[in-house]
C-alpha cells in the first residue's frame, strides 16, 4: 500500500473515497446528462463496483481518481484524477487525466480547478513526463476543460475499440500535456 496523496485547491479537496460517497456517486452515474458521452448509465451495483476499483487503485499507488468535495460544505461532487487506461487503447501505455462531476456543479470551474491541480501533482509529485486525456469527439464540455487546463489537441484521433462500429461515441480525440523543463535544468543545460 502506498501513502495516499491528497490535494487541495481554494474551493476543493481531492481526497480518498468514503463509504458516504457511494450514494451520490451512484446518482451522478445514473444521470443521463452526466453520462451523455459514456456508453451507458451505471446501475447502483455497477457504480459501487467502479468505486471499489478506484479505491483499490488508489490504495496500491497512492493516487488515482480522487473523490472531490467542496471544502466549504464538505460535500462530495464527483471525481477528478489520474488513471492508467487499459492496454487495448491505441494511446496506451499512458496516464490519463479525467473527471466526472454531478451536473448540479457544472459551469462553476470546479473541473478545471481540480484538473489543473492534478496535472501539476502528476508532473511535480509523481514525476510523469506526459499526461493524456481523451473523450468522444463530440464531448465539447470535456474538450473545453482540456483546453482550459493547458492540454493541446494535435488532431490525434482513435476509434474506441470497446464501442460498437457506427456508435457516435466511438470516434475519440486525444489531448496531451507534457512536463515543462524546470528552470534549474534549463540553466544547467
Amino acid at each position: 500500500m502506498a501513502a495516499l496523496i491528497e490535494l487541495e485547491t481554494p474551493r476543493l479537496r481531492l481526497r480518498e473515497w468514503r463509504d458516504a460517497d457511494l450514494a451520490p456517486f451512484a446518482a451522478l452515474n445514473a444521470d443521463p446528462a452526466v453520462m451523455e458521452f459514456m456508453p451507458a448509465r451505471l446501475s447502483r451495483a455497477e457504480s459501487d463496483a467502479f468505486a471499489a476499483r478506484i479505491r483499490l487503485g488508489m490504495a496500491e499507488r497512492g493516487w488515482g481518481l480522487w473523490a472531490v468535495e467542496l471544502r466549504a460544505e464538505r460535500a462530495f461532487i464527483g471525481y477528478v484524477g489520474l488513471e492508467v487506461p487499459s492496454a487495448d487503447l491505441p494511446v496506451s501505455p499512458c496516464v490519463e487525466i479525467g473527471w466526472r462531476l454531478a451536473a448540479a456543479h457544472w459551469g462553476r470551474g470546479y473541473a478545471s480547478e481540480a484538473a489543473r491541480t492534478v496535472l501539476a501533482a502528476g508532473f511535480a509529485q509523481l514525476g510523469l513526463h506526459e499526461i493524456v486525456s481523451f473523450t468522444a469527439e463530440g464531448n465539447q464540455r470535456s474538450r473545453a476543460v482540456m483546453e482550459r487546463i493547458g492540454m493541446r489537441w494535435s488532431g490525434e484521433r482513435f476509434e474506441h475499440p470497446r464501442l460498437p462500429v457506427g456508435s457516435p461515441l466511438r470516434p475519440h480525440v486525444v489531448y496531451r500535456s507534457a512536463r515543462k523543463p524546470s528552470t534549474a535544468s534549463n540553466a544547467a543545460g
